[in-house]
């Protein structure tokens, strides 16, 4: 019964998704109507976009499954990393790239450094992306499999499609217009869950559940910091930093950031939905908590089954649509964002007028999608791939992003020094597969440094050293180079 009512239900959502991107579609004339929404959102729809490109598989599926089985130390990534990240963006970065009417995070490396620094951080930002994205094609394909029993195959299909889809449709308006519907059910499933859990953990008293939360779950997995130990605190400090730090250059955060009507909204909108993601973030994680102590098991997609187990058929359907409707908007939000940047500053100087801006947005956005197929077929840990997607902004765009926002010293080669040495060191830990800091070297001398962190840090003493080797001081704000500058966005 649960089953089927699911499969109808999200059958309806579905088409209702598409049909309000159709609507989306209307106002689309050209290409910074796809891209950034004319930016014209304010902030009723701006928070809401920026809260749902996160808060999908991310906290609703993975993190409270990491969280169950190992504790809140793996909370350091998300909810916490990426809620900070949040209002991070509102403190030092909205209010400045808003005001340079940028398409892409990449338009600000060209301007402030040159075509090749956009040439490189486009090659770099667009790949974390498709892990990214492939961790939210397997994570929603787990509930449809628990709830529908599709084979997980056809279930990463069917999430690719229909992710895929209305992204096509409507640019970033559907993208915006869907997540503030989306993030009004996600909100309102949440509190259902966690009412149900917290009451059922309390035999019938919500009080008494969440004050049984303390005396039945194992401490050490509600201690933030896991044992305490030094290698644990310093593993912390590592996820939290990646999630914290490494997407603040990222094309999805700052894509809504450029979308808003202005400064004030753009910036206002960080703190909203970083306040929100905060909050929100740790129901699911604590739910998941208490339900591992009620059914003494931690299958993949815990709340899903927790939903099943405590919910009626019908406030479990309203659950399961919150759940697939927050990953859906993460999924159509980081499609968008590389695709974005594949198109705007990688094919657009080598295109040129061969193919229209519309046409070449919507080819990127179907080749960002397959490429993550592909890599979700492949088959890694949800969870590495979140990971590994935070790690790769934090080494290799934050220190030029940062100093070049605001500091006119150093130029190209100081933002390519900075690029080239974090990226190459961090590579080179995670093939290895050191967890800390030059591992085979500091950790038998007791010395457990975060790689992130640490391979942030000599991209910055690469900036700063090249930047004293005779450069000019300012930078290249009048580089030429591709995608549009004046903010007015290319006729289809």
């Amino acid at each position: 019964m649960g089953g089927s009512l699911f499969g109808w239900a999200l059958a309806v959502y579905v088409v209702a998704m598409f049909g309000v991107s159709l609507l989306a579609r209307r106002g689309i004339e050209t290409e910074e109507d796809f891209l950034v929404a004319g930016r014209r959102l304010p902030l009723w729809l701006a928070w809401p976009t920026l809260f749902a490109t996160w808060f999908g598989a991310g906290t609703l599926l993975t993190a409270t499954d990491e969280v169950a089985a190992h504790g809140l130390f793996k909370a350091a990534l998300d909810p916490f990393g990426a809620g900070v990240c949040l209002l991070l963006a509102g403190v030092l970065f909205a209010r400045r790239l808003w005001d340079m009417k940028l398409l892409t995070v990449a338009d600000f490396y060209r301007r402030r450094f040159g075509a090749r620094a956009e040439i490189i951080s486009g090659i770099l930002m667009v790949p974390g992306y498709c892990g990214w994205i492939a961790a939210q094609f397997t994570a929603l394909a787990s509930v449809l499999t628990l709830y529908l029993g599709l084979d997980g195959t056809i279930g990463i299909f069917a999430v690719f499609i229909v992710g895929t889809g209305y992204t096509l449709i409507g640019g970033m308006w559907s993208v915006t217009l869907t997540d503030a519907a989306q993030t009004a059910l996600v909100l309102i499933g949440l509190v259902v869950l966690g009412y149900a859990t917290f009451e059922r953990f309390g035999d019938g008293s919500l009080a008494d559940g969440i004050a049984r939360l303390s005396q039945r779950v194992d401490p050490k997995k509600l201690a933030i910091f896991g044992d305490g130990s030094l290698r644990s605190v310093i593993s912390w400090i590592g996820l939290f930093s990646a999630g914290a730090l490494g997407n603040l250059p990222g094309q999805d955060l700052m894509q809504r950031v450029f979308s808003a009507r202005s400064a004030n909204v753009a910036r206002n909108a960080c703190f909203v939905a970083g306040l929100m993601y905060l909050a929100f973030g740790l129901i699911p994680l604590l739910s998941g908590l208490a339900g591992e102590q009620i059914f003494g098991k931690r299958p993949d997609a815990l709340l899903a089954y927790m939903a099943a187990q405590l919910l009626s058929p019908w406030l479990s359907t309203v659950f399961l649509l919150a759940v697939t409707s927050a990953v859906l908007s993460t999924i159509d939000s980081a499609i968008l964002s590389p695709a974005s940047v594949l198109s705007q500053n990688l094919l657009a100087p080598l295109l040129k007028e061969r193919v229209s801006a519309m046409r070449r947005n919507h080819l990127c956005v179907l080749a960002i999608a397959v490429a993550s197929l592909v890599i979700a077929l492949i088959g890694k840990s949800a969870y590495s791939l979140l990971e590994a997607a935070y790690e790769l902004g934090l080494v290799s765009l934050l220190v030029p992003l940062g100093v070049g926002l605001y500091s006119k010293r150093g130029s190209e080669r100081s933002a390519l020094a900075s690029m080239a040495v974090g990226t190459v060191i961090w590579l080179v830990h995670l093939l290895a597969g050191w967890n800390m800091f030059l591992k085979p070297l500091l950790a038998p001398r007791g010395v457990l440094l975060p790689t992130g962190v640490c391979c942030a840090a000599l991209g910055l003493a690469a900036y700063l050293l090249a930047a004293s080797k005779g450069e000019d001081d300012v930078g290249a704000d009048s580089a030429s180079g591709s995608g549009n500058d004046n903010g007015k966005g290319n006729e289809a």
